[in-house]
């Protein structure tokens, strides 16, 4: 249990340009303790005591601010940072190493029953206010722009923004399991809108050159019919 406590502050230290010292860490982080107390609610989920670990999840989300269902399944070197507003789902299945930012919400989409929540792979960064709803896969090492909503399925190693959610970038970055390199970089991410304007521009600029060769045709014309107009 020590070792992947351990590996839970190593995760936050690695990351976290802030946190200075376990200490610091073990006592100040709601998203660590928001961790510790969902791994024995988890326990207790498991053992069929439902109604204690249902009042231990709500007295996590009432002191970290963090709401987390006892039935999730997330692994270890996770980082919940800030913490503020995320919502994570009971059907909801998170790998080792992910990155989630305040105000993420991995969620359902209706009243079904069953899987209904997402399955996020290894090394998988949540940027602020992002929003992943329904029972399908985000694959190793993708990220999620602040405040997209992701409704389907995302490769590994794409990066997905928008509104909805839309793939801008797939790369392979490779992990270095001794500094643990993930791409937290929240900013230098396709503008998809901005994208789309300067192909719409460039599409009005192409119509107008080639109204203006119309133009200068059809003006051609007219000339050639007015000097026959002339002579004859």
């Amino acid at each position: 249990m020590f070792a992947k406590l351990n590996r839970d502050i190593q995760a936050i230290k690695t990351r976290d340009p802030a946190a200075r010292n376990f200490v610091e860490i073990l006592l100040f982080y709601p998203g660590l303790h928001a961790l510790l107390l969902h791994r024995i609610a988890h326990f207790l989920y498991n053992k069929r005591l439902y109604f204690l670990a249902r009042g231990l999840a709500f007295f996590s989300r009432w002191i970290t601010d963090i709401e987390i269902h006892p039935a999730a399944k997330i692994g270890y070197g996770v980082f919940i940072d800030h913490g503020a507003g995320v919502v994570i789902g009971e059907t909801t299945e998170i790998g080792d190493n992910c990155t989630i930012y305040q105000g993420a919400t991995l969620g359902g989409t209706g009243k079904d029953r069953g899987k209904r929540h997402p399955t996020i792979g290894k090394n998988v960064v949540i940027s602020a206010g992002a929003k992943v709803l329904g029972p399908f896969k985000v694959g190793d090492y993708a990220k999620i722009g602040a405040g997209a909503v992701v409704l389907k399925e995302v490769p590994s190693y794409s990066t997905v923004v928008g509104v909805p959610g839309q793939i801008v970038r797939k790369t392979v970055i490779p992990y270095d399991q001794k500094t643990s390199h993930i791409d937290l970089d929240q900013t230098q991410l396709p503008d998809i809108i901005q994208e789309q304007f300067h192909l719409l521009f460039k599409e009005i600029h192409n119509l107008r050159h080639q109204l203006n060769q119309l133009e200068e045709k059809q003006e051609k014309l007219e000339n050639i019919s007015k000097r026959d107009v002339v002579k004859w």
